[in-house]
């Protein structure tokens, strides 16, 4: 019997959403299980205390972790690369390699590889975070990737637990006040926000595509174990594009 391929996601601990949602994600993909490993976040802010959650060392050691699985690729699920830098993201995935051997990627670096391969140069992005953060994301886009933040929308929450907890109501409300001007794209950052779990009907509603930070992952997740993305079906357009990596 062939095993299956094997995704591990690094998860922040406070965090809700993201497994059941990659769970239901891969519920109907044959040949492909999803596995996780938690440390220590329940703050998002760029106070000391929030930032030094992302030290490197916990992470890799969560890492190793998933490493005891054999798992085919390891996978930061969380954002904090679009505030403290995808350098800082890109470090961390050599460092996972290195550790571990297998090879890694990130929500973030996800995200924008996504917007590169589907030809996207405006987003409007929408999170639960306050604006400062808001604002970094929006500077990285713009001067690491080219691309234009037109409208940002967020809830100006820092408690982590919370963010699973916004209703999909108030997640269409921002969507609705920040689709007022055209852009390419749909950006949602935070992988404890439950905008995914409707991408479909937003798409449709608001005639924009969504590149939310848990869609993009699985559809680079996949591509880097081999599997052709279209294979997902319900979960966004950015699953239209079937490539997978070399």
């Amino acid at each position: 019997m062939k095993e299956p391929k094997k995704i591990g996601m690094l998860t922040p601990s406070s965090n809700t959403a993201l497994e059941p949602i990659c769970s239901r994600m891969l519920h109907d993909v044959p040949g492909v299980t999803c596995h996780y490993s938690r440390f220590e976040v329940t703050k998002i802010s760029l106070e000391q205390d929030s930032l030094s959650q992302f030290n490197m060392e916990p992470m890799l050691r969560a890492a190793e972790l998933l490493a005891h699985a054999e798992v085919d690729v390891i996978a930061w699920n969380g954002t904090s690369g679009g505030w403290i830098g995808f350098d800082v993201d890109r470090k961390l995935c050599e460092a996972i390699t290195e550790r571990t051997g297998i090879p890694a990627t990130t929500s973030m670096l996800s995200q924008i590889r996504a917007f590169k391969e589907h030809d996207i140069k405006s987003v409007h992005l929408v999170t639960p975070y306050i604006p400062e953060i808001n604002k970094l994301i929006a500077k990285q886009y713009k001067e690491q990737c080219g691309i234009e933040t037109v409208n940002i929308s967020g809830l100006d929450i820092t408690h982590n637990r919370s963010f699973s907890l916004v209703s999909q109501e108030r997640i269409e409300d921002q969507i609705k006040e920040v689709t007022v001007s055209p852009a390419d794209a749909l950006s949602v950052v935070c992988t404890n926000f439950p905008a995914v779990s409707k991408v479909e009907y937003y798409e449709e509603k608001y005639n924009i595509p969504m590149y939310d930070t848990i869609n993009v992952l699985m559809w680079e997740c996949l591509k880097m174990v081999d599997i052709d993305p279209t294979i997902l079906k319900g979960w966004g357009k950015v699953f239209s594009k079937g490539t997978v990596n070399n």
